[in-house]
């Protein structure tokens, strides 16, 4: 392969991830080749691997192009506490479902991720990676929401953990099922309706962290049958012969 200068080489690589996107989002990750991928590119199989490892490493550019700039967000809000941080989730939750709805690269992105990928055979790899992608944005969330107990936006005893678990899952909810059918609804317009509804329930009903009781333990009772025979004969007095 000729040598590139780097602006031919940026603009072959983007072009590769957008092919990657259009052809994933038809036909699905495991059911695409990267000799697909090419020719929707309008280049050589060998510039697939001039760029990229293997699928797996082309697909997670392709991830990584869409999401990255969501999540450096959220790591941002996370390590700057400020004086309203369920304000902040509520933003970045709004803007990101902002995203969604006006970008269709992010449209297609998240399209495949949810619903045309298994992470299985050569995309195996990748699936401990996802796993920790998503501790670390349980995390974030899990910050921003210890630091608005903190503030006295929610009770002491908010379960932190398990509040991030619901927010995250009720997000991710809505954008899986939204990219399924757009038509739906306006979901530029009912963003701000949508999580003011998650956050008003968090605020009224926080999940609460449980305590353990420890089971009660019965004083024993002494059953004659059960004393020890020794014992039983020395308390009896003798009788006399």
């Amino acid at each position: 392969m000729a040598r590139k200068t780097k602006i031919e080489a940026a603009i072959t690589r983007e072009q590769l991830l957008d092919a990657a996107e259009r052809v994933f989002r038809a036909h699905g990750v495991s059911r695409t080749s990267l000799a697909e991928v090419a020719a929707a590119a309008g280049v050589t199989r060998g510039a697939v691997y001039w760029h990229f490892k293997d699928k797996a490493d082309l697909f997670e550019a392709m991830c990584e192009r869409a999401t990255l700039p969501l999540d450096l967000l959220l790591s941002e809000a996370a390590s700057s506490p400020c004086s309203d941080p369920l304000g902040a989730l509520r933003e970045l939750a709004v803007g990101m479902l902002t995203v969604l709805s006006s970008d269709a690269r992010a449209q297609a992105v998240f399209e495949v991720i949810f619903h045309k990928t298994e992470l299985t055979g050569e995309l195996a790899p990748l699936a401990g990676q996802r796993d920790e992608e998503r501790c670390q944005c349980l995390a974030n969330v899990g910050k921003l929401v210890e630091h608005a107990v903190k503030v006295g936006q929610l009770p002491p005893d908010t379960d932190a953990a398990l509040t991030a678990h619901l927010l995250h899952d009720c997000l991710g909810g809505i954008m899986r099922e939204w990219v399924l059918d757009k038509s739906a609804y306006d979901l530029t317009a009912c963003a701000p309706t949508l999580i003011d509804t998650l956050m008003a329930g968090v605020l009224a009903r926080p999940p609460r962290r449980l305590e353990k009781v420890r089971p009660k333990v019965r004083p024993r009772t002494s059953s004659p049958s059960l004393e020890p025979v020794g014992l039983a004969s020395a308390a009896k007095p003798e009788t006399p012969a």
